[in-house]
């Protein structure tokens, strides 16, 4: 891939974006995320998926240069549509994704990071939507997403100022879990996904996939579904090793079964 690497370690996808000088987001980058979902997807030696990027941010935002080679209203809802089902993808996935945050998320690089399940920060990084200032509004869900996290009043002001928040503010607003100091940031993420891949791989996309009720707001088919899920979950393979293990004391071998 041309603008997105990952290596495996112990059962966590590092994905690294790397297109400098600001890892901006691209048509070619989408594509290529989309590409890393394909190809994980299926693959038991990937467990977690931990996003970050290369250099000085994350992702400073869309590619803007890309933009003016766009020449109709049409084409521009159909680049949105594009972009916005890659994330939702992302959002729903199987496996768990982390984004961790550095330097800068903005724009385009913010709807990407709210589209992972996990977000960790930097305190110093600066998060934000700041599409008004160019006349336009956020195109990948973000107007949707933000204010999800961070409330309707303060996603308004965030939108309409165009002004980003520090990633301290960005933890205790909700829209990221945890900020850590900037040199800090990736050992932590790599503790915490490895924490999370030595969890079932059943279990875990049974989770994930009973949180997307919540985001739906349903919660009533969400509690039957759980129960339906809790079923299934619960006389895999993986949960009997899970019971035992606990029972034994020892730590659990998930097989994903």
């Amino acid at each position: 891939m041309e603008f997105l690497s990952w290596t495996i370690e112990d059962g966590v996808a590092i994905a690294t974006i790397n297109r400098p000088p600001a890892n901006a987001l691209s048509r070619g980058v989408i594509l290529e995320i989309n590409d890393l979902l394909d190809a994980v997807e299926n693959d038991d030696a990937v467990r977690v998926i931990l996003l970050k990027g290369e250099g000085k941010f994350f992702s400073a935002g869309a590619d803007i240069k890309e933009f003016t080679s766009i020449s109709s209203g049409v084409e521009f809802s159909e680049l949105s549509a594009s972009g916005q089902t890659i994330f939702e993808r992302l959002e729903k996935f199987s496996k768990p994704v982390i984004a961790a945050i550095h330097g800068a998320a903005l724009g385009g690089g913010l709807e990407l990071a709210m589209s992972c399940h996990i977000r960790l920060v930097s305190e110093n990084a600066k998060l934000g939507l700041p599409e008004l200032q160019l006349g336009l509004i956020p195109g990948f869900a973000g107007t949707q997403r933000l204010p999800r996290y961070v409330g309707f009043a303060k996603a308004a002001e965030m939108l309409l100022t165009s002004d980003p928040i520090s990633g301290k503010e960005a933890a205790y607003y909700g829209l990221a879990n945890h900020a850590y100091p900037e040199e800090e940031l990736f050992d932590r993420a790599q503790q915490l996904a490895s924490k999370i891949a030595k969890k079932s791989p059943v279990a875990m996309k049974a989770a994930l996939e009973m949180l997307q009720y919540v985001k739906a707001e349903s919660y009533y088919e969400g509690v039957k579904a759980e129960a339906s899920s809790f079923g299934t979950v619960f006389v895999s393979e993986d949960a009997k090793e899970g019971i035992s293990a606990f029972i034994e004391k020892r730590a659990p071998i998930f097989k994903g079964k």
